[in-house]
């Protein structure tokens, strides 16, 4: 499994949240503490909104603890949206196209979890995405193909419903290639203005997921970056994190979503 962390608010310096705390993303990229994966080095990615609609990205296959130029960026790169990710790989290729965070205009997304015997449906999931969709995918991993399925459904309208329907999808095809293990979705997903997170597994062990809002920013990790657990709520089982532009943020039922797309 994968660690990450995301941002919104003021507009702060990558290295703040990326390589500063005593359990920075960078530290947890070599010992994770409530993660299946102690040591997550197949690679990382950070992504940052700046002047421009669409994201930037550097990603590399190197660990994060051993990627000089990492800290440089962070420690010059400022911006008030921005998501960093560690890889731990699921079975998928070590390589930079699938590393996260992933890009598609305006959109951003990263994820730990997985599609429990993706390689049993890669080619159904697949097919789930329309052509123009399927033409931007780059990498070969499950991540990225939920990712553009999201994208390819009416995320401008509903965004919790789009992501409801994609795991509906996805689990309806495991269930008739008799997959057993589990779907697991804790994902960022933004289109540089709205911000969501979300907690969802099939089964009992949906990834760790906390949250911490204060007169800076929102800030949302895979586990907390330091040894104050008062300063960090964790987002429910079955939940997701909605932070839209110029709104408080609320949590939504993703349970109840997902029963609506049945």
């Amino acid at each position: 499994m994968c660690r990450w962390i995301a941002y919104k608010g003021a507009p702060a310096y990558l290295s703040s949240l990326v390589s500063k705390p005593a359990h920075s993303l960078v530290a947890q990229s070599l010992h994770a503490d409530q993660s299946k994966s102690t040591t997550n080095g197949d690679g990382f990615g950070v992504g940052w909104y700046g002047d421009h609609a669409e994201p930037g990205l550097y990603r590399e296959i190197r660990p994060a603890w051993s990627d000089e130029n990492l800290k440089s960026l962070c420690a010059q790169v400022r911006s008030s949206l921005f998501f960093a990710h560690v890889r731990a790989s699921t079975g998928t290729a070590i390589a930079r196209a699938n590393c996260h965070p992933f890009a598609h205009g305006r959109h951003m997304f990263m994820h730990n979890g997985q599609i429990g015997g993706y390689r049993l449906i890669k080619r159904q999931v697949e097919a789930m995405l329309p052509d123009d969709f399927y033409d931007h995918r780059v990498g070969t991993t499950d991540s990225e193909a939920m990712f553009l399925s999201i994208l390819a459904r009416n995320v401008a309208q509903d965004m919790i419903g789009a992501v409801a329907t994609m795991l509906k999808d996805v689990q309806n095809l495991m269930l008739q290639a008799d997959v057993t293990e589990a779907l697991r979705f804790t994902a960022a997903l933004t289109d540089g203005r709205d911000f969501y997170a979300f907690r969802w597994a099939s089964d009992d062990k949906a990834p760790s997921l906390y949250w911490r809002e204060d007169e800076g920013g929102l800030v949302v990790v895979s586990e907390p970056l330091d040894d104050a657990p008062q300063h960090w709520r964790e987002i429910p089982k079955g939940c997701a994190l909605v932070a839209r532009h110029g709104a408080p943020v609320a949590l939504a039922c993703m349970d109840a979503a997902m029963r609506q797309a049945a």
